[in-house]
């Protein structure tokens, strides 16, 4: 277990269909193929021996190492620095396309720039979580490994004028291993490549640099595109880039996270399979995309969503909180025995059992991402709206039931208030489309029901003894969801029930800047131990303060923030308390949180406090 590389040592890669972890020692630890759903190929973060992995490193001589991304770009640069010499490996997935393919490309770049390097190469692929066998072809040009319905072809690239030294390149343990000399300006790489449809074949360097060439144009070309000129621009940016790699083109879905079975406890139980498209999650991505200008990517998400809509219309069944990537409905969850999961946190999980799971905020979030879409001339089309209108007249008849919660608790359905909460929004946002549209709906029932939640949080979601909006309903447990409440217009920010609200939050759940959930000691969620603070509930803090009047405080508690993230600009799901991240890695909550609290902030400090209207509204 110590051999483990931390969760927050690793950069990301991807293709915008599948995505890779690169460690800060140059091993590939994370890979799933055909898609960010697919069985792993490289699973090392989860099991050193049995995952596998794809490493590059010197090889015989002490180093240190140091990891940057090519600026404008997610292609990720790792430099080992000796006495010998100093050498690079670029690595970097060419765009897979708007179609879905089983061919995805890894380019590993290898150069030295001083002095002299010997780079050792270990690629050791193990199929299906680890689960299958495959076999393993050398030939002069690569390698083929073949496992189950996945085939991987390795391309060995070289300067055209040299040749590999002979006889470096052997077989070990199912996987292969070479040594290979390089002196300061040679370049070298391998392409790892799936569903090839030849034989492994020498390529020149050239080959791989114009593959790069590509790369680099498409990732600076599309940030090219941000209207953000703020003052965070560059983590806002790689936010950005992030999120971007966490997107499944063909369908425009965005998963929660590539990873799976990263704990929120080191050793504990909380080890879940993200790899998934959560409603919530997404709709929550519509704000950041628009507001950065980042129009189709908001349009392909919100077609993802009409198709779920209609779905569940021509069911008349609720929508699912989660989905595959490619709108399937099929999440089983699984636990993987055999893995000996990070840092020996068991068990390791595929699938996710929380997708039957009733959330009714769900409808809130979907609703306000339609409501924001709206507002920046993007309206729904009439089947579109159609599919909307049945979502609210569902929630009408629904929206006063116990339901599982925002952060998916097995401990038992309450009366959440965040999951009221987002209900008002549902009703409010329908509204205010339809009003505003002229598109039939009614109206009258939606207003009603609108009001109805709003009496009913007011009378029950706040306690007089705690002085402070609660969890859920006959409960005194604070939640920091409910952060939320003046972002969407709820409850404005100087009103004396929400300063009681956040004054409770300051004193319970925030830690410096960082902010708890909620404590699961006070309300049992169903599961053992203990998590670490969570990022985006930290950035919705920084928003909270800045409305309620705390500008300072917020931009300090922002500006503390952006030092919990790793030496690439990357979050994770939580922070422990020992300040390292924790839970899958990099999470698009986090992500999608600093750039609104970035947006808002940026807006503020610009304008004065309370110069914004309700966050999903705003129009920057």
């Amino acid at each position: 277990m110590d051999d483990y590389t931390a969760i927050e040592d690793h950069g990301i890669i991807g293709d915008l269909q599948t995505a890779a972890l690169v460690t800060n020692d140059g091993s590939i630890d994370w890979l799933c193929l055909p898609r960010f759903d697919s069985p792993s190929v490289f699973a090392a973060l989860l099991d050193r021996k049995k995952g596998g992995y794809f490493r590059i490193a010197p090889d015989g001589v002490p180093y240190t190492s140091k990891q940057l991304y090519l600026p404008g770009t997610p292609i990720l640069i790792t430099r080992f620095l000796s006495a010998d010499g100093v050498g690079e490996v670029v690595d970097f997935m060419p765009i897979a396309g708007g179609t879905a393919t089983d061919r995805h490309r890894v380019v590993r770049l290898v150069r030295v720039v001083r002095g002299e390097m010997r780079f050792r190469v270990e690629c050791q692929p193990r199929f299906d979580y680890g689960r299958a066998t495959h076999e393993t072809e050398l030939t002069p040009d690569g390698a083929v490994f073949r496992g189950g319905d996945v085939t991987l072809t390795v391309h060995v690239a070289h300067r055209s004028d040299r040749d590999l030294p002979a006889g470096t390149v052997r077989r070990e343990d199912g996987g292969l291993t070479a040594v290979v000399p390089l002196a300061a300006g040679a370049i070298g790489g391998l392409m790892l490549e799936s569903a090839c449809d030849g034989p492994p074949r020498t390529m020149t360097s050239d080959e791989l640099l114009h593959l790069f060439e590509e790369t680099r144009d498409f990732w600076r070309n599309w940030i090219g595109r941000s209207q953000y000129r703020g003052r965070w621009r560059e983590i806002v940016e790689r936010s950005a880039m992030t999120l971007k790699l966490m997107t499944y083109a063909p369908t425009g879905a965005l998963v929660a996270a590539p990873t799976a079975g990263l704990p929120e406890q080191v050793g504990g139980e909380r080890n879940w399979d993200y790899r998934f498209t959560w409603v919530r999650d997404a709709s929550f991505s519509v704000y950041a995309l628009l507001g950065l200008g980042f129009t189709s990517e908001a349009q392909a998400f919100l077609r993802w969503l009409n198709d779920r809509a209609r779905e569940a219309r021509e069911r008349s069944a609720p929508l699912q909180i989660m989905y595959r990537i490619d709108g399937s409905s099929d999440l089983d969850e699984q636990v993987l025995d055999h893995l000996e999961g990070y840092r020996g946190s068991r068990p390791v999980r595929v699938g996710n059992g929380a997708a039957d799971q009733l959330q009714l905020d769900i409808y809130g979030e979907a609703l306000d991402s339609v409501h924001l879409a709206d507002l920046h001339g993007l309206p729904m089309s009439h089947e579109g709206w159609h599919n909307a209108q049945y979502l609210v007249d569902w929630l009408c008849d629904n929206w006063d039931r116990p339901d599982d919660g925002i952060w998916e608790t097995r401990g038992g359905r309450q009366d959440f208030t965040y999951g009221r909460l987002m209900s008002w929004v549902a009703f409010d946002r329908a509204v205010r489309v339809s009003q505003r549209r002229g598109r039939p709906g009614d109206t009258t029932r939606w207003t009603a029901a609108r009001d109805a939640v709003y009496e009913q949080i007011m009378h029950r979601g706040y306690h007089p003894g705690r002085e402070a909006f609660v969890q859920h309903y006959g409960t005194d447990v604070l939640d920091a969801a409910l952060l939320y409440m003046p972002l969407v217009g709820f409850v404005t920010p100087s009103d004396p029930l929400w300063q009681s609200t956040l004054r409770a939050m300051d004193g319970e759940l925030v830690s410096d800047s960082l902010v708890y959930r909620y404590n699961p000691a006070a309300s049992p969620d169903g599961l053992r131990g203990s998590e670490g603070t969570f990022t985006m509930c930290s950035f919705w803090y920084v928003d909270a303060l800045a409305r309620s009047g705390r500008l300072n405080d917020a931009r300090l508690t922002f500006e503390k923030m952006l030092t919990y993230s790793n030496h690439l600009g990357l979050y994770s799901e939580e922070i422990a308390p020992t300040g390292e991240q924790i839970g899958n890695f990099p999470q698009a909550f986090s992500h999608l949180a600093l750039i609104s609290a970035a947006m808002n902030l940026d807006h503020q400090l610009d304008h004065g406090t309370h110069s914004l209207e309700p966050v999903l509204e705003v129009t920057l």
